[in-house]
C-alpha cells in the first residue's frame, strides 16, 4: 500500500470519529479545510455559519455554494447585499484574480482593519498561499488559531499549519444514547434544547459539550466536559471526554498526559480504550490504535461504543503499520 493511500483510508476514518456517528446529532455544517498541495482557482471561501437559519445565513450559504462552483462574480453580487464580516470576507475573494495584483487588496485590507478576527486572517493566509507566499501564510494561520481560538476558524488554521495529521480533531463519542426527542427537532432546536438541558446533570452536559465540539467550539465544550467531571468525579466518562477535548496537533501531549493514566487506573472502561484508539488514530499510529479499539469492543460488542469500534476496525482493515 502507498502511503497516500494509507493517509487517504486513516483521515477517512478519522472523518468517520469527526462525525459522531451514533451520537445522534445533525449540528455540524462545517466546510471541510483544504489540503495545502491544492493551490489553483479561488482561494477556499471557508465561511462557518454554524446551526443558523436567518435569512442572512441562507443567503451566504447559497453564495458560498456559487463560490465553491467557480461561479465568484454571482456570489459576489450576493455578499455585497450584506455586510457582516463573513460577507465582506466573501466579497473580497469573489473579485479574485491571481493574474491581476490589485484583486489582492480587499483580503489584505480586511486583514489590517480585522488583526483579532480568525475568519479574516484564515481566508487572508489561504490568499497568501494562493499567491505562493506560505511563509506569510502560515504566520496568519497561527495569528488565526490564537486570536479566536474557539472557533471552527481556529480549527482550520490548525489544519493548515499540521498538513500531516488528519483534518479536524477527535470528537468525544458518548456511551449513552441521546434522548429521542433530538431527532424531531431541527439543528437549531438541537441546540437550543442541548443548551437548556446542560445543567441537568453529567449526561446532559456530555451531550452539549459534543454538540458544541462538532460546531467547532472546542473550549466550550472543554468547559461542559469539566462541568461533568466535576459532577461525577468517579466516573470515567466525563475524565476521558476532557482529555480528548484537550486534543492539540501542536501538542498531543495534552491529551495522551491524560488517556495513558486513565488506562491505567480504569483498565475495563470502553470509553477509555475507545477514545485512546480514536485519539492514536489521530497521530497515525494505526495499529495501536487498532489494538485499543479491540480491548474496546471486546468491552461490549453491542453496545454504542463497541459498535462504533467495530465500525472503526473495518475501515481501517488494510491499513496497517508503514
Amino acid at each position: 500500500m502507498s502511503p497516500r493511500l494509507r493517509a487517504y483510508l486513516v483521515a477517512a476514518a478519522c472523518a468517520a470519529a469527526a462525525a459522531g456517528l451514533t451520537v445522534g446529532l445533525t449540528l455540524a455544517t462545517r466546510t471541510s479545510t483544504p489540503h495545502r498541495h491544492t493551490q489553483s482557482g479561488l482561494p477556499p471561501l471557508l465561511l462557518d455559519l454554524g446551526v443558523r437559519t436567518d435569512a442572512e445565513a441562507v443567503a451566504l450559504r447559497r453564495a458560498s455554494n456559487l463560490y465553491d462552483r467557480g461561479e465568484a462574480h454571482r456570489a459576489g453580487l450576493i455578499f455585497d447585499r450584506h455586510r457582516s464580516l463573513e460577507a465582506q470576507v466573501g466579497a473580497a475573494l469573489s473579485v479574485w484574480d491571481e493574474s491581476i495584483p490589485v484583486s489582492f487588496r480587499g483580503i489584505s485590507d480586511l486583514a489590517r482593519t480585522y488583526p483579532r478576527s480568525s475568519l479574516v486572517q484564515l481566508e487572508y493566509g489561504l490568499a497568501l498561499f494562493w499567491r505562493g507566499d506560505a511563509a506569510a501564510a502560515e504566520a496568519a494561520w497561527r495569528t488565526a488559531r490564537r486570536a479566536e481560538p474557539d472557533t471552527p476558524y481556529a480549527i482550520h488554521a490548525e489544519d493548515l499549519l499540521h498538513p500531516n495529521f488528519p483534518r479536524g480533531l477527535p470528537n468525544f463519542v458518548p456511551s449513552f444514547r441521546p434522548p429521542p426527542v433530538l431527532a424531531r427537532l431541527s439543528p437549531p432546536k438541537q441546540l437550543a434544547f442541548l443548551r437548556a438541558q446542560a445543567p441537568a446533570g453529567v449526561h446532559a452536559r456530555l451531550l452539549y459539550g459534543v454538540a458544541l465540539q462538532r460546531l467547532g467550539h472546542q473550549l466550550s465544550a472543554l468547559r461542559q466536559f469539566r462541568a461533568a467531571a466535576v459532577l461525577a468525579p468517579a466516573d470515567p466518562e466525563p475524565k476521558v471526554a476532557v482529555a480528548v477535548a484537550r486534543f492539540d496537533k501542536a501538542n498531543p501531549s495534552r491529551t495522551f498526559s491524560r488517556l495513558g493514566p486513565l488506562a491505567r487506573r480504569y483498565p475495563r472502561s470502553q470509553s477509555v480504550r475507545f477514545h485512546l484508539g480514536l485519539c492514536l488514530l489521530w497521530l497515525g499510529s494505526v495499529d495501536k490504535a487498532k489494538a485499543e479499539l479491540r480491548l474496546a469492543r471486546a468491552a461490549g460488542p453491542k453496545t454504542t461504543l463497541g459498535i462504533e469500534a467495530q465500525r472503526f476496525l473495518e475501515r481501517l482493515r488494510s491499513v496497517g503499520t508503514r
